[in-house]
């Protein structure tokens, strides 16, 4: 494992009014435990980047100003709840006959066949629990995802531990490839079959009413028919009294 050295100095004073002068001067206060006595020290909120703001893990030797350096590894870390500035850091000491716990990240190699064949990767655990002396600590936990089909998992007995001891249980899953959303599609297509055949229902319903208009309307043009042959009989009739005729009586002769 790769290892970070930070060059702190040993505080004296540890009372909030000295911790607050400490932040406000651009440091950090922090601790070391494990050891015979506890380690107070501050360093320069610079000298914590590469051990922070990385994905990594790293061992820390802490270099103080009187030429005591102590091994450690970062415990806990306290941040502004507004700015994320860091406030304190706690560190625990490590010694190499002393087997100790830390997450160590996961990381992929190749190309999973599901992925090929359009399924998606998804990690459960990014990290894992390790524990191991500390020089036999890896920088990262190495899993081959290129047998997974769309549907497999890959658990904690797929990784090698050979040096180490991974503290899950044995069927804590790592990581998955589950199968697209692209499977909604059938449905959407048996949406637009009903939606068809309610077009056709419609196109019948307007064709049914067309012909009952049409029915409606011969009907109506045969009564037209009937009160114009009324009229004309009735006009008929008419002229005929107007000329004196009936018809019981014929016209008398001239």
């Amino acid at each position: 494992m790769k290892t970070i050295t930070i060059n702190g100095s040993q505080r004296e004073s540890v009372g909030k009014v000295a911790t607050k002068a400490l932040r406000n001067a651009g440091k950090v206060p922090c601790v070391v435990y494990g050891g015979e006595t506890p380690i107070n020290f501050s360093a320069e909120v610079i000298a914590f980047k590469d051990l922070v703001y990385t994905p990594d893990v790293h061992t820390v030797v802490v270099a103080l100003e009187d030429g005591t350096k102590v091994e450690c590894i970062l415990q806990d870390i306290q941040f502004h709840p507004v700015t994320d500035r860091i406030l304190h850091m706690d560190f625990y000491q490590i010694f190499d006959d002393k087997e100790l716990t830390m997450e160590i990240p996961v990381r992929t190699t190749g190309d999973a066949a599901g992925i090929k064949e359009g399924g998606v990767l998804r990690m459960v655990n990014r990290k894992l629990r390790v524990k191991a002396l500390p020089g036999d600590l890896p920088d990262f936990i190495e899993a081959d995802i290129t047998e997974m089909e769309i549907g497999q998992k890959m658990y904690i007995t797929a990784i090698e531990q050979e040096k180490f001891k991974i503290m899950h249980l044995d069927n804590a899953v790592i990581c998955q490839v589950r199968a697209s959303r692209v499977i909604i599609e059938p449905v959407v297509e048996e949406e637009e079959g009903l939606e068809g055949e309610e077009g056709v229902e419609g196109e019948e319903g307007v064709e049914g009413a067309e012909g009952a208009e049409g029915v409606e309307g011969a009907k109506g043009a045969e009564g037209a028919k009937g009160a114009e042959g009324a009229k004309g009989t009735e006009g008929k009739e008419g002229t005929d009294a107007a000329k004196g005729w009936s018809k019981d009586t014929p016209p008398a002769k001239k």
